[in-house]
């Protein structure tokens, strides 16, 4: 069993999840139920599902886990888009945020190909 809190990939899906919940404030509070729900629970599903990950017995598992975490990741892509196209937040404001996925993103695949070839 890993200690999912020594990955830099969990470290940065942290980190992802803060970013998104103060990006998330800035949204209109009739979106609570609506974007706010969607963006918030995309982006804690990245580090909880590379947790759950590391508590499985086989790498088969562990990848499995990684993946889920992957397409939670690109989920949080899609409320990030929807709220600016509605001007809610300013395409500035979410460069950061967007860099901070790609590099998760790249993180996870890159710990998925080493799994894949062991």
């Amino acid at each position: 069993m890993r200690d999912f809190r020594k990955l830099e990939i969990w470290k940065n899906g942290i980190e992802l999840v803060k970013q998104v919940y103060q990006l998330s404030n800035k949204l209109p509070s009739e979106e609570k139920f609506g974007l706010r729900s969607q963006l918030t629970r995309a982006s804690v599903s990245v580090p909880s599902n590379i947790a759950e990950g590391c508590s499985r017995n086989s790498e088969i598992e562990f990848k499995r886990f990684l993946e889920i975490s992957m397409g939670s990741l690109f989920e949080v892509n899609t409320p990030l888009i929807i709220a600016q196209e509605l001007s809610f937040i300013k395409k500035d404001e979410l460069e950061a945020i967007f860099s901070l996925i790609q590099k998760e993103a790249r993180m996870i695949n890159s710990l998925i190909s080493k799994i894949k070839n062991s």
